[in-house]
Formats: structure tokens, sequence, C-alpha cells
């Protein structure tokens, strides 16, 4: 059965999303967020001093990613993060405004490079790298299933 999604037709079971064409470098997605305490190391479980924390960095940047890319992807398909090398450099206290950007840099077949980066109101905060992967979400569910021994 052919799967179209905006006109464009492909299989959805059997060829890679990168003959999508619109999974292209260039693609870029943002995420925002206001510090609150609730982001903050001490609240997260990542260190002491009451400033965002860098597990709260890293979802930023899964989400600028994911605002990139997910929005194009047919449906029962999903991008699942599967490698992010990022370096958070500078402390954001609480109050202040963040903003994380992602751009698609490369897509090689079922894979999604990013380069990603965040800043805060004053200055850059993170920068690195992160890759996704595409996955058929019933297929993934199956695996999981049995992985977790609720189906052989």
């Amino acid at each position: 059965m052919l799967a179209t999604r905006d006109g464009l037709g492909y299989d959805a079971t059997r060829m890679p999303m990168s003959t999508d064409p619109r999974l292209t470098p260039g693609l870029k997605g943002s995420a925002e967020l206001l510090v609150t305490a609730e982001h903050t190391a001490p609240h997260v479980g990542s260190g002491r001093v009451p400033v965002l924390a860098t597990p709260v960095v890293i979802n930023m940047l899964e989400a600028a990613a994911l605002a990139a890319v997910e929005h194009l992807l047919p449906a029962g398909y999903q991008s699942l993060g599967t490698e992010l090398n990022v370096r958070h450099f500078a402390a954001t206290p609480v109050g202040m405004r963040v903003w994380a950007e992602a751009e698609v840099v490369a897509v090689e077949g079922r894979t999604l490079k990013f380069r990603v980066s965040a800043r805060d109101e004053r200055e850059p905060i993170s920068e690195g790298t992160h890759e996704r992967v595409i996955v058929n979400v019933a297929r993934f569910d199956r695996r999981m299933e049995e992985k977790a021994g609720r189906k052989s």
C-alpha cells in the first residue's frame, strides 16, 4: 500500500525516509525556555548550583531538532535521538530566557545529523552535534515489547 503525505508518494514500509525531498540539509528548528527553579541542577539531580541544568539544555537541543523535522515525517514514523555530543560552557541563572537551535547538516538514509546550539539573553551557552534515526513506530514498539519479554 502506498502512503502519501502532502502529495508526495512513498512506500512508508520499505523506502528510507531520505527519499522524501523535504528532508534536506538546511532545515532548522528552535525551542525556547524561561528558566525557573524546576530547570535548575539541584531540581533535576545534576548538581547543587541553582542554574540551568545541563540535562535541560540537552532536552532543549533535542526539542529544537524535533521541531526541524518531525512535522515532515509520515504518519507512523518518528525520529529517536541516538547520539549527542555537546558542550555546556556557560551558566544561566533563574529568570533568564534561553533559545536552542538545530540545523540539519546531513541526511544519510534514516539518519539525520544536526548542528545544535543554545544561547541565553547574554551569551552562547552550548554547542555541538546531534543525530536522530527515523523509525517506524509500530515496528519499534513491537521490538520493545519483545525486549521486555511481553511477546516472543
